[in-house]
């Protein structure tokens, strides 16, 4: 017999990675031995990092597991359609403690016929800033395939690339095709594609323990290029409370930032699941047949099924999600 579902919570995968800190076991209470843990993936259907529900009667399963047993009740009708047992979104905490690669990602059309994957859409919502911490995204100038490349060919790639100061509650969209990158000193929350696809075109000429750089990608890179792109990465949001404030609505996701100070009932008109990333103070989320707890650092799934329900706080801000 099917259990009922709930609020769900996974145990985050966490990942060493070179450019990695320690803000997500400070910061964000991510139990981690890692010497750089720069990764928190909070939701994964990605091949291999598949997440493990941690509370509840379904405590122990995966998501593959859910998926298969429960179907639309998780994902929503529309969404079971196209995406089947297939979760479509990767829900990551990101801390660069140092810059981390300049890099783009191919749209779904290159990423299906080269790795038989999804693209990679995404978007960031700073979480914290160290002073003078700044992101990468797009170009400085316009640019054409010939001007960039002679650029990466003379080492100059910095020079035609623009760089923004950042603080907390900044909030960029990263459309396939840009360029990009994450800088030092930077803790956000990633929303994106279910996809690993990244083409790393420039890495600061760094090297790992062994003294071997890594890998860049540069030829399958220049296809992927969208060098016609406009200025438009920065989002801007309204911000009242105890409504959702919608900031960015793409072909494959919905994101608002939701600001709780009372208790606020919620209706899920949209055949979605819900996706809530706790980006400050904490909360409650009941259902007709249970509550969960939330605090900043953490994510919880609603399935599709759960129509009603109840968020609660003093003060506490929300990424809100859906497809």
């Amino acid at each position: 017999m099917k259990k009922s579902l709930y609020p769900i919570k996974f145990q985050p995968i966490l990942k060493d990675k070179i450019w990695g800190g320690q803000k997500l076991a400070t910061l964000l209470n991510k139990a981690s031995s890692l010497p750089n843990v720069g990764e928190s993936w909070e939701i994964s259907d990605v091949e291999g990092d598949t997440s493990v529900v941690v509370n509840g009667d379904l405590k122990g399963q995966s998501l593959k597991e859910l998926l298969e047993d429960y179907k639309a009740d998780i994902l929503g009708e529309k969404n079971y359609k196209i995406f089947g047992n297939k979760f479509p979104l990767l829900i990551k905490f990101i801390d660069a403690k140092e810059d981390l690669s300049i890099q783009l990602h191919p749209n779904d059309e290159l990423a299906a016929k080269r790795h038989n994957s999804f693209g990679k859409t995404e978007m960031w919502y700073v979480m914290q800033a160290d002073d003078d911490a700044n992101l990468i995204v797009g170009f400085n100038q316009e640019m054409t395939p010939e001007k960039y490349l002679k650029h990466l060919e003379d080492k100059t790639l910095t020079q035609i690339l623009n760089f923004d100061k950042v603080k907390a509650g900044d909030t960029y969209f990263i459309e396939v095709g840009r360029v990009h990158a994450i800088g030092a000193g930077v803790l956000l929350a990633e929303i994106q594609q279910t996809s690993d696809i990244t083409y790393r075109v420039y890495d600061w000429d760094r090297v790992d323990d062994q003294g071997n750089e890594r890998e860049l990608h540069n030829d399958l890179a220049i296809d992927a290029f969208n060098f016609e792109m406009k200025d438009d990465f920065r989002v801007d949001y309204s911000n009242k409370k105890n409504i959702s404030n919608e900031m960015v609505s793409c072909d494959y996701f919905t994101t608002s930032i939701l600001h709780v100070t009372e208790s606020i009932l919620k209706l899920n008109t949209k055949d979605s699941f819900f996706i809530y990333m706790c980006v400050e103070g904490e909360a409650i989320i009941e259902t007709e047949y249970a509550s969960e707890f939330i605090k900043q650092g953490e994510t919880i799934l609603l399935p599709a099924v759960i129509k009603t329900y109840k968020i609660t706080s003093a003060n506490a801000k929300l990424l809100e999600v859906y497809v």
